[in-house]
């Protein structure tokens, strides 16, 4: 099975960009990076996003971050490696959704413009099919994290409108609080995409709805609470669950 052909699950962290001192990117610390979210039981890398600064990386700097992370990870069938393209230029959205196809990425994600921002879901979808269409053999998600781009439309509504439009529309990248929506998106036409919450701290309840996996920045370095609060959920154990959540919060 080709990794790109499975759902993502699991533990996703989103890295740190790691940089010199003085800002440029350094590359060499990726190799380091991917073992240790491997060591971690991490099962897949989401670059360039909200905590990689990829709004503040130029388009040369995320080729060079996919280059590294697939040389790193890319021979590793069991670790996923996601990128997103997304940005105010959407010109540099597809260049780098084509890009990352290339380079044999497993996923690429996109969110919303968020200067001139889309005035309606129809607007929403027509950018996100713009992007995904470079890369079409590649599983495209969607970020949806309003908190940052300040587009808040029910997402359940853009699946509405892109199945049956967007052929590699995977799912949502869900970074958002509003539960009723998400669990809606998870059993749109009984579950025909993938789901995944993006916050840390409120990751008892997505899994409460049936989360298959979540993308978070604290999985780089306390992926083993988590694992944990995995665990005491899928046992029962509801208490201790939300003593981990708590700590999860209190860390944050």
């Amino acid at each position: 099975m080709q990794k790109s052909s499975r759902k993502l699950s699991g533990l996703i962290a989103a890295p740190f960009t790691p940089m010199h001192p003085d800002g440029r990117l350094n590359l060499d610390a990726v190799e380091d990076y991917y073992q240790l979210l491997k060591l971690n039981g991490v099962s897949g890398a989401f670059i360039c996003g909200s905590t990689g600064e990829g709004v503040s990386l130029s388009k040369e700097e995320k080729m060079q971050l996919v280059d590294a992370w697939q040389d790193a990870a890319g021979p590793d069938p069991a670790f996923q490696v996601i990128v997103l393209v997304g940005g105010n230029n959407l010109g540099e959205c597809e260049t780098l959704a084509s890009f990352s196809e290339g380079r044999g990425i497993d996923a690429i994600s996109f969110t919303a413009p968020s200067y001139f921002k889309p005035q309606n879901i129809g607007a929403l979808a027509d950018c996100c099919e713009r992007v995904a269409v470079k890369a079409p053999g590649t599983p495209f998600y969607y970020y949806h994290i309003p908190a940052l781009t300040g587009v808040n439309f029910p997402m359940v509504d853009l699946l509405n409108v892109v199945q049956g439009r967007i052929d590699n529309f995977a799912g949502i990248k869900y970074t958002h609080e509003d539960i009723m929506d998400y669990l809606s998106c998870l059993h749109f036409r009984k579950g025909q995409f993938n789901i995944l919450w993006g916050r840390d701290e409120t990751y008892l309840a997505a899994l409460a709805c049936g989360a298959p996996g979540a993308v978070g920045s604290t999985f780089n370095y306390a992926a083993p609470l988590y694992h944990d609060l995995i665990g005491a959920f899928s046992s029962g154990n509801l208490e201790r669950a939300r003593l981990l959540q708590q700590q999860s919060i209190d860390m944050i």
